[in-house]
């Protein structure tokens, strides 16, 4: 493969051969060295030792080598590498036959200072001794000051439909590929800055974050791990890894920042801030899209044929329905996606295919929202005027996305292929209903098969939208009440949701057929019941509200509620009584109706 000279050049300076602008972490400590011989305990070229509680980065192996090849070893590629953007200047452009930009990030000008972290991401994922987050080495590191030796930041190029429309190129605008990892279970791991600097791809952005949405992003992305949404591929040593993306850290500045924040002319000055982030894999709907708009299939193959390797172990490379098989996949993950952020009453805001994940993971998040009086048309985003992505379109706009994805891969299809295509397509619908269904029998405790079960999930979410119960606490309350209060129709005043609840006239009409149906669940008691909802419905989510009482004592330097609401979120299926304390579990206050979220970030 050919590279650009000015990239070569640059490989040879990472790997110890020249000067640049900017040295690399431990660049003179010689990461990279050569093996003693077939049985030395030294690592290959381009690899460290994966070792658990390294407490010095210059120990620690991240390396673009799986999508730029090895580039310590005298240029020799031991793999077959994406093509990079041959132009190496940072300026907003339309880009073309590439997956990748070389770009660095841009470090802020004032001092930074790290807020908060993750010590679970930091020990258990990325193998590092909770110690280095006190080093200058790792401050530099994750705010962008500094890059490790072997890797290689990268802005990432896609496209995607934005509220419905092909919006063209939009790419990694504000957002660092700083690195894979590989930890010691074997687990390869993507980190990505965001809010680090401009990109090729910025448009018309400055490539920076906000505090605000920054906090909001960190916290999400905790509440989101453990509530177990989703995916069972993200992680497969430990049983509590079910997630999307990780948030690793988060660090602020007090470089200024500008957001019209609502889009109505009213622009702020707020701080800047960067989170480092982790997923699988960032490749969304967009990355295969643009290829595709751009008539780039040979590139768009190549980058199909990684992501099944990389991501899909169960096809065969050498299947020749591997794409079909993968598309199978994508359509029943997401399927399964939606429908768990339908159990917690998760809206993501803004579904576009640039920000919808090919494995099938939550990531992107911006103007979320967790719901709290139940409510098919809850919008969280006010930039969604036509409420397109309200949390009762969700699964809707799920196929119009995998209609997109479809529409990509059909160049690559032969004509039997796309045709089978479009019946796994037409199978998503009773795949999300089938996952949705499982999902609310579990939430209700629900044992076994009955034909009314359809029925009497879809009779409490109809007196909860009349009600205006509360979604989340309609289902912990009925985890914890017992069935005599029930039966009886008492319901003691601190199970206040079904307080609302019973103001509806059919109220008892669904209690004694919800009693009837946990009577035909075999081998059950009340306290088996009980014990096994409270481990599905969660007693803390992040609410707007809260997300926002953080939010506001961070712009004030005080970041204890960020830190106690990450330590809540760690736990939600637990009574907690700094939580209980904080009202976390109670009526939302008056003003939280109030609050909106925007795209501005």
């Amino acid at each position: 493969m050919w590279w650009p000279p000015w990239l070569a050049a640059w490989l040879a300076w990472a790997c110890g051969a020249g000067a640049g602008r900017r040295a690399p972490l431990c660049a003179s400590r010689g990461l990279c060295r050569a093996p003693l011989g077939p049985n030395a305990s030294h690592p290959e070229p381009g690899h460290c030792q994966r070792q658990r509680g390294a407490a010095d980065l210059c120990a620690w192996p991240l390396s673009s080598e799986s999508l730029l090849g090895t580039p310590c070893s005298a240029l020799v590629l031991l793999l077959d590498p994406f093509p990079i953007d041959v132009i190496q200047e940072n300026y907003a452009r339309n880009v073309r036959n590439c997956i990748f930009s070389i770009v660095y990030p841009t470090p802020f000008k004032s001092r930074v200072r790290l807020v908060a972290v993750s010590k679970e991401v930091l020990e258990n994922i990325l193998d590092l001794d909770i110690s280095v987050k006190g080093t200058s080495d790792f401050l530099q590191f994750i705010s962008g000051g500094k890059v490790i030796l072997g890797s290689v930041p990268l802005a990432h190029r896609y496209g995607g439909h934005q509220f419905g429309s092909w919006a063209g190129q939009l790419g990694d605008g504000r957002a660092h590929l700083i690195g894979v990892y590989t930890n010691r279970h074997g687990e390869r791991w993507e980190l990505q800055l965001k809010g680090s600097g401009k990109t090729p791809y910025s448009r018309n952005g400055d490539g920076r974050a906000v505090l605000r949405s920054s906090v909001r992003e960190f916290l999400c992305s905790e509440a989101m791990h453990y509530l177990g949404i989703p995916t069972s591929r993200a992680a497969r040593y430990f049983s509590f890894l079910f997630h999307s993306i990780l948030i690793y850290s988060l660090v602020v500045s007090d470089d200024d920042v500008w957001r019209d924040q609502f889009y109505n002319g009213n622009i702020k000055k707020e701080r800047g801030a960067i989170v480092l982030r982790l997923a699988k894999s960032w490749f969304r709907i967009g990355s295969l899209e643009i290829l595709a708009h751009s008539g780039e299939l040979d590139l768009q193959r190549r980058l199909l044929d990684f992501i099944i390797q990389e991501h899909f172990p169960s096809i065969a490379m050498n299947d020749s329905n591997g794409y079909l098989e993968f598309f199978s996949t994508v359509v029943s993950e997401t399927a399964n996606l939606i429908a768990l952020w339908m159990s917690v009453g998760f809206a993501h805001g803004v579904c576009n295919t640039d920000n919808f994940s090919l494995l099938s993971i939550t990531i992107d998040y911006g103007p979320f929202g967790f719901m709290d009086s139940y409510d098919p048309n809850f919008v969280p985003n006010t930039s969604d005027d036509e409420r397109r992505y309200k949390i009762g379109n969700q699964a809707n706009v799920g196929l119009f996305n995998l209609s997109k994805l479809l529409q990509a891969l059909k160049p690559l299809l032969d004509p039997r292929q796309k045709q089978l295509a479009s019946q796994i397509l037409e199978g998503y619908g009773e795949r999300y209903y089938i996952c949705f269904t499982e999902l609310f029998k579990t939430k209700l405790g629900l044992l076994g098969e009955n034909e009314d079960d359809n029925y009497l999930i879809a009779f409490l979410l109809k007196l909860m939208e009349d009600t205006r119960a509360d979604f989340t606490m309609t289902f912990r309350q009925l985890s914890e009440i017992t069935e005599d209060q029930l039966k009886e129709l008492h319901i003691p005043e601190e199970f206040w949701a079904l307080q609302d609840l019973g103001k509806h006239k059919l109220f008892s009409e669904w209690v004694t057929m919800y009693l009837l149906r946990l009577n035909r669940n075999k081998g059950d008691s009340d306290t088996k019941r009980r014990t096994r909802m409270t481990t599905v419905n969660p007693r803390y989510i992040l609410r707007n509200w809260m997300a926002e009482s953080a939010v506001q004592k961070a712009n004030s330097n005080d970041f204890s509620e960020v830190h106690l609401l990450q330590q809540i979120l760690q736990h939600p299926f637990q009574r907690q009584q700094a939580a209980e304390k904080a009202g976390y579990s109670l009526r939302p206050p008056a003003w939280a109706k109030d609050l909106k979220v925007s795209c501005s970030s």
